[in-house]
């Protein structure tokens, strides 16, 4: 049976209740439920990863993290979130506008906070996801600018950009999903090359990997600004290319339909699988794609997502972004309908 469509669960943390419960806690400016939930996170690099992502969204407007830095200053969970936090209020002021000086000198803490947490746990790869993060900021090589966001690519067929940077995360963490998407919205940042990173990266991410899914974001973005440009276009003509179904399918066979302990060249397949990092972002833009392009068989991956749906890609993607959870429910009941009847 379908599930019940009347209500839908829309949370940054989904399906991690201790998640939820941390960010509640830091959003009053407590942190003692932040502090534990990362010491038992550990060392499961994907986890920590995409925890304080989502711990940084919720203390980004509060003093918690500042504060837990004043009590226990040399804690590494501590200094990493404080990397994340004003990594987290620098990308606020570039997307409100801000320039020059101002920009410079806040994304200059953010850039010391990253440094200082990487020295304290030199394995961590979340600093330099940090600072992936913060290349986005650095979008004009004309003007004062990093030279590490701006590397040469190895191969030479991708464009200057934080190449570095990204080869110092893999080494820590091969294939960290978030690193490779900080990159991809760089590349977008600056209108190029986007989409053939994309391509790149799923042509070669081992099975499993959540990077497989990385066209999929460059189509939607891509389609979001053909609208944004009030240029007109068809959904249809847009979805409906081989080009487009072949990601599609790949992300599918790849990613979603692979064994659980699929191997990575990282060693740490159970890490990539771990439901808790099957991100509910990915499902929901899967589930989109494979309706989109006409591929059908979503009814699975609606099942995966249960009531868990992300206002990303709907909100892109719809007629009205207000009317995004509407969008949703009808793809799901859609897809559902036609799995049914193949039962």
């Amino acid at each position: 049976m379908p599930p019940d469509d009347s209500d839908l669960i829309v949370h940054p943390a989904g399906r991690d209740h201790e998640l939820r419960l941390a960010m509640e806690d830091l959003q009053m400016d407590r942190w003692r439920a932040a502090q534990q939930l990362l010491r038992s996170t550990g060392s499961n690099w994907a986890l920590r990863t995409s925890r304080s992502q989502v711990l940084a969204v919720g203390a980004a407007r509060s003093q918690a993290i500042e504060a837990w830095c004043e009590e226990e200053p040399d804690d590494v969970d501590a200094l990493v979130m404080r990397a994340r936090v004003l990594t987290q209020r620098a990308l606020h002021f570039f997307r409100d506008g801000a320039r020059g000086d101002e920009l410079r000198r806040i994304t200059y803490a953010a850039d010391r906070a990253c440094r200082t947490a990487a020295n304290a746990w030199p394995n961590d790869p979340v600093p330099g996801v940090c600072l992936l993060a913060l290349a986005q900021t650095d979008v004009d090589r004309q003007r004062p600018h990093k030279p590490v966001n701006w590397a040469a690519h190895r191969d030479g067929f991708l464009p200057p950009g934080p190449w570095t940077l990204l080869d110092w995360v893999n080494q820590r963490d091969p294939y960290n999903r978030e690193a490779y998407h900080r990159v991809l919205q760089v590349l977008q940042a600056r209108g190029t090359g986007a989409l053939d990173f994309a391509m790149w990266v799923a042509s070669m991410a081992p099975e499993g990997t959540a990077v497989t899914l990385l066209p999929l974001y460059a189509f939607v973005e891509t389609y979001r600004q053909y609208v944004a440009r009030s240029k007109t276009l068809s959904v249809i003509a847009f979805w409906a290319t081989e080009e487009k179904a072949h990601y599609v399918r790949h992300a599918r066979r790849w990613w979603f339909e692979a064994p659980a302990q699929a191997p990575a060249r990282s060693g740490q397949a159970q890490q990539h699988r771990d439901p808790r990092n099957h991100s509910l972002v990915d499902l929901n833009y899967l589930a989109h794609a494979l309706t989109a392009t006409g591929l059908g068989n979503a009814g699975q991956v609606f099942t995966a997502i249960g009531a868990y749906a992300t206002p990303a890609p709907w909100s892109y993607v719809g007629a009205n972004p207000d009317w995004w959870q509407d969008d949703f429910r009808s793809a799901r009941n859609r897809a559902l309908s036609v799995s049914n009847r193949g039962l």
